[in-house]
């Protein structure tokens, strides 16, 4: 009995997990997705904020900033 339960498991597991895998290769890949993960991709370098406003923390409170 172990034996059926554990092999159906296992064959019905990994047919699962290839047809998981295949379904996320299948969207990250799909090409409507492309300019989203392209965006994604770039928002690391996409840098908005000017150099002197990176040495403050973002929720500084205004007696805690350097100039003043």
């Amino acid at each position: 009995m172990y034996e059926a339960l554990a092999s159906f498991a296992q064959t019905w597991g990994l047919l699962l997990f290839i047809a998981l895998f295949g379904a996320v290769l299948v969207y990250a890949l799909w090409p409507k997705n492309q300019a989203k993960f392209d965006r994604a991709a770039r928002m690391p370098l996409d840098d908005d904020k000017p150099a002197a406003a990176e040495d403050e923390a973002p929720d500084a409170r205004p007696e805690d900033r350097k100039d003043g």
